[in-house]
C-alpha cells in the first residue's frame, strides 16, 4: 500500500496531492425494550483524493483503488478549475513532513470478544433495566465498535499509517407513571479498551433508581439561581457552547465572531483555563494526528480567562496567519476534513466541592445533559437530574431543569471552578457540517456559575 499511495502522488502538476485509504470494521448491537433491534457487522473500505493548484482545491472520493492513478489526475483537474473561477485562493500552512506507523495499543480487545458474548453482556444489562420495578416500562441499551485500518500520503513526503478503535455505547431506563415518562442513562466510551462495557450492574442499578424518583420530584421553580454544574454537563458546556466557537472554520468568514473571539480579549476570571487536546490514550477524541497528518498538541483556548488560542486545520491557519493545531477530522473517507474538536477540557481549579455548595444560600446542582441546542452563542441545555442546594446542603430532587444563557456572559459568572477531574467518556459524538457522529471527548471538574436562568416545565 505504502509503494503504491506515494507513487501516485509523487511527481504531479499541481501544489500539492495527498490520498486517504481506510478500512472500517464496525459492530452495532442494538435493543430497545425486549427486542433485539439491531445486530450486525459490517466492513467498509474506501478513500478520497486531494489536490490544490493555484489556490484552487479537488476532492475525489472512491471504494476501489482501480485507476487511482486516474482519479489523482482528476482532482487535480477539479482543482484547476476552481482556481479559474474562485476568487480567493485556498493555502496550506506549512507542517513537518511525517513518517509514521501507529500501531493499536490496547488494554482489552474488543476483537478478541466475540459478537455472541458482546451481545449476551448487553443483553443482560437490557435484562437487569426492564426487571427493575414496574414503573420502568421500557430500555435502550446500545453499543457501537469501529475498528479503522488508515494510511495516508502526501505530495510533501508526510506517510502514516495507523490503526484506530472507537467504541460507545449506553444504558437508558425509561420510567414511565401516568402520563408523565422519564428516562436516565449511563453512557461509556473508549478508544483503547473494551473493559469500560464491563462491570456497569451498579450503573443499572443507579439509572433505574434515578428514572422512577424523577416520576416523583416536583418540576424545578423558574429563575436566576447559582448553578454547580457536575462534570458531564460542565464538559458538555465547553464543548457545545465554547468548543464550537473555537473552530476557526466558524469565524473566519464571520466578521462578528472574529471580533468577539480576538485573541487577548478576557472572558473569565484567571483560574479559567480552557484547553483541546488530541494526545489523550483511551479518550474517544484520541487524535495522535489529524486527517491532514498534523500531530496531535495541547491548544489552550483561554489561558488565565484570557482568550489565547483557536483550533485550526491548514486552510484555516494558512488564512488567519496562525499556527496549525491539528484538529482537521473528517468523520470517514467520503469528506474532506474540516475544523473539529478533540477533547475539549476545562482544567481542574482548586476549588472542593463541599466549598462550593457552602457558599450557595439557594441554588442548584445540575447533573448531565439530556439534550440541548446552541445558537450562535446563546445555549439551551436540559440537565439529566439536579437537586436544589439549601442553605449550602443538597436538598431536594426536581425535574424539567434547563439551563439558557449566553456563553460569554456564562464563562464571566464562573467563579469557581473544582479539583477534580474524572475521566469520564460518553455515547455521543459531534457533528458539524453533516458530518457526525464524529467521537470527541469533553472532560472538566465541577464549575459554580453565578446568574443561571433556570426555566422549568409543567407539573
Amino acid at each position: 500500500m505504502k509503494s503504491l499511495l506515494e507513487s501516485v502522488v509523487r511527481g504531479k502538476d499541481a501544489d500539492y496531492v495527498e490520498v486517504r485509504v481506510e478500512e472500517s470494521h464496525i459492530t452495532r448491537i442494538e435493543f430497545r425494550g425486549r427486542s433485539l433491534e439491531e445486530l450486525s457487522q459490517s466492513v467498509s473500505f474506501g478513500g478520497n483524493v486531494r489536490a490544490l493548484v493555484d489556490g484552487g482545491r479537488g476532492f475525489v472520493s472512491f471504494n476501489r483503488l482501480d485507476d487511482l492513478e486516474k482519479l489523482v489526475q482528476q482532482a487535480i483537474e477539479q482543482a484547476r478549475l476552481v482556481s479559474r473561477v474562485r476568487q480567493e485562493k485556498f493555502r496550506l500552512a506549512p507542517v513537518p513532513r511525517i513518517v509514521k506507523t501507529l500501531p493499536l495499543e490496547v488494554k482489552e480487545d474488543p476483537r478478541r470478544i466475540s459478537l455472541d458474548a458482546k451481545k449476551s453482556l448487553l443483553e443482560d444489562y437490557n435484562r437487569q433495566i426492564l426487571s427493575y420495578g414496574a414503573e420502568i416500562t421500557s430500555s435502550r441499551v446500545s453499543y457501537r465498535e469501529k475498528y479503522t485500518k488508515l494510511y495516508f500520503a502526501t505530495s510533501e513526503g508526510t506517510w502514516i499509517e495507523q490503526e484506530k478503535l472507537d467504541l460507545a455505547g449506553s444504558l437508558t431506563a425509561i420510567a414511565t407513571k401516568g402520563s408523565l415518562t422519564q428516562a436516565r442513562s449511563h453512557g461509556f466510551g473508549s478508544s483503547n479498551d473494551f473493559g469500560v462495557v464491563r462491570g456497569l450492574e451498579d450503573k443499572v442499578q443507579e439509572i433505574c433508581r434515578i428514572a422512577t424518583e424523577l416520576l416523583r420530584a416536583p418540576v424545578v421553580t423558574g429563575g436566576t439561581y447559582t448553578v454547580i454544574c457536575d462534570p458531564r454537563l460542565a464538559g458538555v458546556f465547553v464543548h457545545e457552547a465554547f468548543g464550537h466557537l473555537s473552530e476557526a472554520d466558524n469565524a473566519e468568514d464571520n466578521p462578528r465572531l472574529r471580533e468577539i473571539m480576538t485573541l487577548g480579549r478576557r472572558f473569565g476570571e484567571s483560574f479559567l483555563n480552557i484547553y483541546d487536546s488530541g494526545d489523550d490514550p483511551g479518550a474517544r477524541g484520541y487524535v495522535p494526528f489529524d486527517d491532514e497528518g498534523v500531530p496531535a498538541r495541547k491548544t489552550y483556548l483561554i489561558k488565565e480567562g484570557v482568550l489565547v488560542g483557536r483550533l485550526h486545520s491548514r486552510q484555516t491557519a494558512a488564512k488567519m496567519g496562525e499556527d496549525p493545531t491539528g484538529n482537521a477530522r473528517a468523520l470517514d473517507y467520503r469528506y474532506p476534513p474540516i475544523c473539529r474538536m478533540r477533547n475539549t477540557c476545562i482544567e481542574p481549579g482548586d476549588a472542593s466541592f463541599e466549598d462550593m455548595l457552602k457558599e450557595i444560600p439557594l441554588g442548584v446542582y445540575a447533573i448531565g445533559s439530556f439534550g440541548g441546542q446552541t445558537n450562535g452563542e446563546m445555549f439551551t441545555f436540559t440537565a439529566a437530574e439536579a437537586y436544589m442546594i439549601r442553605n449550602g446542603q443538597l436538598a431536594e430532587l426536581v425535574r424539567d431543569v434547563t439551563l439558557t444563557g449566553n456563553v460569554f456572559h456564562t464563562l464571566r459568572n464562573i467563579d469557581a471552578v473544582g479539583n477534580d477531574f474524572p475521566r469520564h467518556e460518553g455515547a455521543g459524538g459531534c457533528g458539524k457540517g453533516n458530518q457526525g457522529p464524529l467521537p470527541t471527548s469533553m472532560w472538566a471538574p465541577h464549575i459554580r456559575i453565578r446568574n443561571v436562568v433556570i426555566g422549568g416545565g409543567r407539573q
